[in-house]
């Protein structure tokens, strides 16, 4: 019984350090390697691109041309930004073609939208059957937008039926209080006032994993797609999801 015990016990232990190490190894570029090929987009890739395997060809799609979005963001005037091939509403995507994409990358993109659920919607617009988006998207947990509320289910749907414009000051105001620490009534309009004029890309909705999960599921409801995958890594949360040729049985 002892030697059983213990072979259990050395079995357990094999069995956690190949885990650990299989783990270790899957990161952004394992997942683009594996599950992205053909041609697709990359919206709002800025100067981090997902880098992808020669299988994949890549077209980025932006709100603006280079030469503007180094206006809006000054910040990065050091950085080495992706050329823009299509200007384009990243939430609408009116430019492409439906079932035109074998892949579609939302990296860290789907937080800056006013409207979700329609990026969402357009993204498998556009997408082959089969196609593939890879989803990434920050927990709020570890980062800027940790004291900020999480966004729920509602509320997005009201940005769906209303429009994004509906909540925009809102969040502006909550960017301002709890992301920029601005506590005098005055000072935080003003700021907001700015940003709205500058028309800057704040995360305007912000989920922790938990409410990540809830998402997909109720997006899940709506759209045909299978979450071929999960994954933590490290402050983000990277989902595959594959569209189906035919919706699930009792989609809406």
């Amino acid at each position: 019984m002892a030697k059983l015990r213990k072979l259990i016990r050395t079995s357990v232990l094999k069995a956690k350090k190949a885990l650990k190490l299989f783990v270790v190894q899957i990161d952004r570029e394992t997942v683009a390697r594996t599950y992205l090929g053909g041609r697709g987009i990359e919206i709002g890739a800025l100067h981090s691109p997902l880098k992808v395997s020669e299988k994949a060809h890549v077209t980025y799609v932006d709100r603006m041309t280079v030469s503007d979005l180094l206006l809006q963001y000054p910040e990065m005037a050091s950085q080495q930004l992706v050329p823009v091939d299509i200007v384009a509403d990243g939430e609408r995507l009116e430019p492409l073609s439906d079932d035109s994409q074998d892949f579609v990358i939302a990296n860290h993109f789907i937080e800056h939208c006013q409207n979700p659920v329609l990026a969402i919607e357009n993204i498998f617009r556009v997408l082959k059957p089969g196609g593939v988006l890879y989803l990434a998207l920050p927990d709020k947990r570890f980062t800027f937008d940790s004291a900020r509320p999480v966004t729920d289910i509602e509320h997005l749907l009201r940005d769906y039926t209303e429009g994004g414009q509906c909540s925009r000051r809102e969040h502006f105001a909550e960017w301002a209080r709890l992301v920029d620490g601005i506590a005098d009534g005055r000072e935080a309009e003003a700021r907001v006032n700015l940003l709205m004029e500058q028309d800057y890309s704040i995360h305007f909705h912000v989920w922790s994993q938990k409410e990540m999960i809830g998402l997909v599921t109720f997006l899940q409801g709506r759209y045909p797609f299978d979450i071929e995958l999960m994954l933590r890594s490290n402050e983000e949360v990277i989902f595959v999801l594959r569209k189906l040729e035919q919706p699930h049985e009792g989609a809406l």
